[in-house]
């Protein structure tokens, strides 16, 4: 793991029992960093509870804060609009109250590719200029928390926003479609069928393997520029397909795959391919794990999880 040579920070991170949290704090530990983590599963405060993070926050004062918790489902945003508004919206707030109360330095609120909405393939690749214009419920939250961010943003709080584009991974949940096809290809091979049904396939993904992104993350909270948005992704999209294809050659199946218009989302963007020179140029980041690597080590984590492993 590359690491930025610099002071080490006392940096606390919301939602850290999360896929990008975990990875987050290996990170950071492995950069040497002091860490301090909250997350509701494991007990932590709310992110609806406003005196909860004050407390928290004034307890532990921390330098830097990653503000990772938050409802990441989109299609949980459309079964629960109003819920989804207030983790992230709502929460935000709090999370920046709370720091704000606390003297902390600099905030990194995790945002969404999913605020640029229904681009058209003349604005690919998305850069930071795009004007955001939200689809969803979930993508609606995200932009609102970025316009709470900026208005926290000031000389005393420095706050950054990353808009990530979609990340994969080993350990993540079968919410995502990576880990979901995985888990329903392994599954399939077991059972002895011949086939599984998927959603749409003909979509196509930026794509960045979550260990990348946690070290663009540690990054811009070094080098990112306060009251800054910054694109986090790989610079090149992949179709649906071929992702399906690499995890049936990883896995070495010849599975048909069945489109099924149930498991496609009311609101879907045909083609997102986002524009990293901000981030490059401000941090010198880029992406090094290979598209290859990154199947592979999901392909062996989703074994593992099914106690398939050999």
């Amino acid at each position: 793991m590359i690491c930025i040579e610099k002071e080490n920070m006392l940096a606390l991170i919301t939602g850290a029992e999360g896929f990008v949290g975990r990875h987050l704090l290996n990170h950071l530990t492995e950069c040497g960093d002091e860490t301090i983590t909250t997350d509701i599963s494991t007990g932590g405060p709310d992110l609806l509870d406003q005196n909860a993070f004050l407390d928290l926050f004034q307890s532990v004062r921390p330098d830097v804060v990653y503000h990772l918790a938050g409802q990441a489902d989109v299609k949980e945003s459309w079964e629960n609009p109003l819920k989804t508004f207030r983790i992230n919206a709502e929460g935000t707030l709090n999370v920046l109250e709370a720091a704000k109360s606390a003297g902390v330095r600099k905030v990194l609120c995790i945002s969404s590719s999913e605020v640029y909405g229904l681009v058209q393939e003349s604005d690919l690749p998305i850069n930071e200029s795009l004007r955001l214009s939200p689809s969803n419920p979930y993508a609606t939250s995200k932009a609102t928390a970025e316009l709470i961010s900026a208005q926290y943003n000031s000389s005393s709080l420095e706050v950054v926003t990353a808009r990530s584009f979609n990340h994969f991974g080993p350990g993540q949940s079968e919410n995502f479609v990576t880990t979901a096809l995985a888990k329903r290809m392994l599954l399939a091979n077991v059972r002895s069928s011949t086939e599984i049904t998927v959603g749409n396939l003909s979509t196509r993904r930026d794509f960045t393997d979550v260990r990348d992104v946690v070290r663009a993350y540690r990054d811009l909270i070094l080098s990112g520029e306060a009251g800054e948005a910054y694109n986090v992704c790989s610079g090149r999209d992949i179709m649906i397909h071929d992702l399906a294809n690499a995890l049936l050659k990883h896995i070495n199946s010849d599975l048909a795959l069945v489109p099924d218009p149930d498991l496609q989302r009311p609101s879907d963007i045909p083609a997102l391919r986002g524009d990293n020179s901000k981030l490059r140029d401000r941090t010198n980041w880029r992406p090094l794990k290979e598209f290859d690597e990154s199947i592979a080590d999901i392909v062996h984590a989703t074994q593992k999880s099914l106690n398939l492993s050999k």
